[in-house]
């Protein structure tokens, strides 16, 4: 009779060590009980238990991301003229802007650029080039902005009808008030159908709509949103009762309906 090799022992044991292995683990789990079946509590518990761990951002901070990539800085610059000191200075105009197409079309305020010699513009992501006005609607305080250039991932703002808007909806404003910016601030649409007339103007604007999120000179122009992101509005005036240029909780805003019909763009 042939004797077994050594290694052929060693090749045998092996064998016959795994096969004891698998029998282990499935006498192991043939023990175990039978998984419970997952029922709507347990993920009811689950999703609780997420939402006390997770910090959510809030709707302001959601409309604000979704925005910003379109709002723009929007600089009118006069003619230099000299003061009595013989100083040379350039008249300065500062409001926001918001891109309405990846194209570069840019809706602002009339009164941010008109007279201005030159317009100038800073996109979100830093970019610094020039405008040319291409349509005006000066009885909504309307401009339309063609920007000389534009970044290569330009986001144009998403528009959203004001036909179901009411009284107490959440917005918010996006801006460079005063020149600090960009900056955001909420609130709730006040009232619709509006009418405003500026201390420095005879005409009345009409069909505004009313809002209380924080606004003042230099947010004009910019973007009225809702809580995702949707232009609603183009922040256009501030009421002020004291002739300080500061907010006391009154703004209006044009409907995008009418500013975009500024830009060509049909009503939706």
């Amino acid at each position: 009779m042939r004797h077994l090799s050594v290694h052929n022992i060693h090749l045998l044991w092996s064998v016959v060590g795994l096969l004891a292995l698998l029998l282990a683990i499935s006498l192991f789990f043939s023990l175990q009980p039978p998984g419970r079946k997952l029922t709507q509590k347990d993920i009811n518990a689950a999703v609780l238990k997420t939402l006390e761990t997770t910090v959510l951002p809030s709707p302001a901070v959601k409309a604000y991301e979704a925005i910003i990539p379109s709002v723009v800085r929007v600089v009118g610059l006069g003619k230099p003229a000299k003061d009595q000191d013989g100083d040379e200075h350039t008249g300065r105009s500062v409001g926001t802007g918001v891109a309405i197409t990846d194209k570069g079309i840019i809706l602002t305020n009339l009164h941010v650029v008109q007279g201005a010699e030159t317009i100038k513009l800073t996109f979100a992501d830093g970019l610094e080039t020039t405008a040319s006005v291409t349509g005006v609607q000066p009885e909504n305080d309307l401009a339309v902005l063609q920007a000389h250039k534009i970044p290569d991932d330009l986001i144009a703002a998403t528009l959203r009808s004001t036909a179901d808007l009411a009284p107490g909806d959440g917005v918010v404003a996006v801006g460079y008030p005063f020149g600090i910016g960009p900056s955001a601030s909420s609130g709730v649409i006040s009232g619709l159908k509006r009418t405003f007339r500026s201390p420095e103007g005879d005409q009345a604007i009409t069909n505004l709509i009313q809002f209380d999120a924080a606004a003042n000179p230099g947010n004009s122009g910019g973007p009225l949103v809702t809580m995702e992101g949707e232009v609603i509005g183009i922040v256009t005036a501030i009421y002020n009762p004291n002739g300080q240029r500061s907010f006391v909780g009154i703004g209006f805003a044009v409907p995008i309906e009418n500013a975009a019909s500024a830009a060509g763009m049909h009503p939706f």
